[in-house]
């Protein structure tokens, strides 16, 4: 789950996280009273939107006075902004972050991942900050440096010097940079973060340092845990097919494809993704129905792919283990009926009660095709789709 700059910035600020004032806003007026409200002289105007490369696409401005704070937002809000993040279609302005200028004297970089090659939370850090770290590892490797940090002892003082030292933070501020990265890999572990950056951290004329920005997502699977986490959600910056199947307990991330899939069993439904692309068809989405659904979750699910107008024929892919294959029968059909299918449909099933399940098929009165593997399958829905 992703979270705005504004609320980031405020789960760090409860940890003691040193981070840049301000307020959001969600209309011009409201950004006047915030500005109105800062200490400063000068305002920096952020589009809030869950995507990177703000400043690039021009939703990152400067105002000198409050009559330019207004006509900024005013152009900012309901903008639709087109960054490396969102793709071509991108993401309307909705709220705003009315922040105070700073003296910045240089930028940095550091940020907290997953290391699957490890099995570790690794820190990273570089002095290149303000741009895209892929960028900076492409092109200057070098420049980012590492700590790899032992869950039963979490990062040590020594190794957040140590990133301060190699990304040449000012030796008189060594010991805050430590701070505020020992402060950050505490809210990534308390809040069971999946990603937490910081781009650019900077340090002041006056001597601090700042989180200029914040980029903190959650891994979902642990919001039960976290309920101050899931209120700040917004509906708004999702896709509403996947919020729909998130109240089915479905695991649905939309394409831009035109065969929809329906597969229980996530490396299934990537192997399915895969063998729809080797025969030049393109998967219109990820639809996990999980191990235990019902006929009710798999008519949800259908009607979820059914309502992509971008689909123009759906491939149900099943291998019965936990989930029985006259219980997807029972929801294809159900949900076939229910939204009177006039599009192209292959099923394979396979594994636990396939005999019954492909009798419910058989016996329904629909037009299904048939499948006798994956590969089968695959090649049956790209042909009828084109």
């Amino acid at each position: 789950m992703n979270i705005h700059e504004y609320q980031g910035k405020e789960i760090l600020r409860q940890y003691g996280v040193s981070v840049s004032n301000g307020k959001v806003a969600f209309s011009a007026d409201e950004a006047v009273e915030a500005a109105k409200s800062l200490n400063s002289n000068v305002y920096v105007v952020k589009a809030q939107i869950h995507a990177g490369g703000r400043g690039k696409a021009g939703g990152v401005k400067i105002a000198k006075n409050l009559d330019e704070v207004r006509t900024y937002a005013d152009e900012l809000l309901g903008k639709t902004l087109v960054t490396h993040q969102t793709g071509p279609e991108g993401k309307e302005v909705k709220r705003l972050l009315i922040e105070e200028g700073i003296d910045i004297k240089k930028e940095y970089y550091v940020g907290l991942v997953i290391d699957r090659a490890t099995d570790r939370v690794v820190m990273m850090a570089s002095e290149e900050g303000g741009t895209e770290i892929e960028q900076v590892a492409e092109e200057t490797p070098e420049k980012i440096f590492k700590e790899v940090i032992d869950p039963a002892i979490g990062l040590q003082g020594f190794q957040a010097r140590r990133l301060a030292f190699n990304i040449n933070i000012p030796n008189e501020l060594v010991n805050k940079a430590a701070k505020f990265m020992l402060g950050l890999y505490q809210v990534f572990i308390e809040k069971d973060c999946s990603i937490a950056e910081i781009n650019p951290l900077v340090v002041t004329g006056d001597g601090n340092v700042v989180a200029l920005d914040a980029k903190l997502n959650f891994d979902s699977n642990a919001l039960y845990r976290h309920k101050d986490i899931q209120e700040l959600r917004d509906f708004d910056e999702e896709d509403p097919k996947e919020i729909e199947a998130s109240k089915y307990d479905l695991s649905y991330i939309a394409l831009d494809g035109n065969i929809g899939c329906m597969v229980n069993g996530a490396g299934l439904a990537m192997a399915t993704m895969d063998i729809i692309k080797h025969y030049n068809g393109d998967p219109a989405n990820f639809l996990d129905v999980g191990g235990g659904a019902t006929a009710e979750k798999v008519t949800e699910a259908f009607k979820i792919i059914l309502s992509d107008p971008n689909v123009k024929g759906i491939y149900v892919n099943i291998f019965g283990g936990i989930m029985k294959c006259d219980v997807i029968a029972e929801g294809v059909v159900e949900a076939s009926k229910q939204v009177g299918l006039e599009i192209p449909l292959v099923v394979r099933l396979e594994g636990t009660n396939v005999d019954a399940g492909k009798r419910i098929l058989q016996e329904s009165g629909l037009n299904i095709t048939a499948a006798e593997s994956m590969a089968d399958g695959a090649q049956k829905i790209v042909e009828l789709v084109k």
